[in-house]
Parts: C-alpha cells; structure tokens; sequence
C-alpha cells in the first residue's frame, strides 16, 4: 500500500484476542447500530434543499475534523499499528501489523472503541456512515484463497443472510426487504484476490402494530442503507471490511467509501 509522508506512531499496546468465527463462514461483525440519531440539521432529507443542507453538514465536520485529527494518532501502538497521512491529507491509513491488514480512511472519522469488531470507525456527524473489520479466527479457520466462500455470488448470498441474521428482530411488525445489488472479484495491486459485494437492506415498521384494525398497523420505511464489503483471504484466515451509509447520503458519501474499499488489503504477518 503506497503511504507517503508518515506523521506519527503512538505507543505500544499488548495485543488484543482475536474474535472467533465459525471455519468457511462470512465473518461476523457487530451488529451496525445507530449508536445515536443525527439531528436532522445535520443530514439532507427530502424535505431539506440539498443546497443547504449540505454546506452545513460538511462545516461541522471539518470542524469536527480539526478537532479530532490532532489526536487521532494517539490510539494505536508500533507493533500493532502505525498512521501515515495521505497525499491532500483527507484520508489516514491504518495499518494493523499484528493482524495482518491495512486500509485508508477519512482523516475526520473516528474510532468506537468496544464495537466489538477487530477495529470501527465512523463519521463524527452522519453516525450511520461507518466502517469496520472483522477476522475469522487462526485457530478454527483455514483458508487458502477467498475462492473458499465459493464464486462472488454464492459469497453476496453469505454476505447478505449475515446482514438479515444480525437484523433479526422481535419487535412485532417489523419487515426486512433485502437483495444484493452487485458481486464482484478483483486482484488488488498485492496480487491477492478480493471479492467485493453490495446490497441493500430496507426495514419497514408500524408504529401501532398491537392495533387490533388492519388499517391502523400500516408500516413505514424505518431506514434504507446501502452495505458494502469486501471479502478477503490472508494468513489461513478470512478477512472481512463492511462499511454502510444510508441510501439518502449515499451520493455525498460514496467517494470516501469507495476509496476505502479500493485501499483495503490483507498482509502477511511476519512470524
């Protein structure tokens, strides 16, 4: 991964335990939760004007970012991780030597610490707008190549059950729509392959659904996102990125995302 002008790394932390998963699964990663509603200045709705609500939202968050960026670089140790500052300064790479992966994300993100993933950033306005890794476990996995989980579409039907399972609620009322949108493979610039998959999982909800009339338990859309991942094989053990953004935001945001899944990249971990 090419890394121009490393600013800073912090000290040393003991190594973490690994977070185990079942062998030939899709990994598991934590639940995405809306840690927080946004306020509703904050992101464009339909009923906003797109022209406004967006110099807003990017004005909190490059202040958000001023503040955050200084100390950002304090969270990691050297022989887990190190950041490095991009060209243009707007995305940080993470690299975890312990783990064995790397990837860039955007310098105002970020991390929750106790997500329960390997690592999770998110964006410190849009909180639905995140991003996190998760590992398969060395001792009860023993992957060769992504090739394992199958062709890219037999690993976006995986990829997609693991999403609903994680979203299985027993709230009464509550309907999942759900369909992957694209699966992919590619070779990175390590020449390792990668699938990448895309859906996108709508909830619909009613507000009165103890009503005893039909009509009174009408269900609405309680939120549409778009989830992307990439599916990756290094070290016996499969790797997996998820990053998610609500469809409304999608536009704004697929840039920096993009840009994340294109840096994501598995390692060899030294012995």
């Amino acid at each position: 991964m090419p890394c121009l002008g490393v600013t800073a790394v912090a000290s040393v932390q003991p190594p973490r335990p690994h977070h185990h998963l079942p062998p030939l699964a899709v990994p598991h990663l934590p639940r995405p939760r809306d840690i927080a509603h946004v306020p509703a200045a904050a992101v464009y709705t339909p009923s906003q004007p797109l022209a406004i609500a967006v110099p807003f939202q990017v004005l909190r968050r490059n202040v958000l970012s001023t503040l955050l960026s200084t100390s950002a670089v304090l969270l990691f140790g050297p022989k887990r991780t190190a950041l490095a500052e991009t060209t243009g300064g707007a995305f940080r790479e993470y690299i975890d030597t312990f783990d064995g992966y790397s990837f860039l994300y955007p310098k105002g993100w970020i991390q929750v610490r106790g997500a329960g993933a390997d690592i999770f950033f998110r964006d410190p306005v849009l909180l639905d707008v995140n991003m996190s890794v998760d590992i398969s476990s060395p001792s009860s996995s023993n992957y060769k190549t992504v090739e394992d989980l199958g062709p890219p579409e037999k690993a976006a039907e995986g990829v997609l059950k693991q999403y609903l399972t994680e979203f299985m609620s027993t709230r009464l009322g509550v309907r999942r729509e759900s369909n992957v949108l694209s699966a992919s493979s590619k070779v990175g610039d390590d020449g390792k392959l990668y699938y990448e998959v895309e859906v996108n999982i709508k909830s619909y909800a009613s507000n009165n659904e103890l009503a005893v009339m039909p009509k009174d338990r009408v269900q609405s859309l309680e939120w549409d996102r778009r989830y992307l991942t990439v599916l990756g094989v290094e070290n016996n053990r499969l790797y997996a990125l998820r990053l998610q953004s609500p469809e409304r935001v999608l536009l704004e945001e697929e840039g920096d995302l993009r840009r994340v899944m294109d840096s994501f990249r598995v390692n060899k971990i030294e012995a």
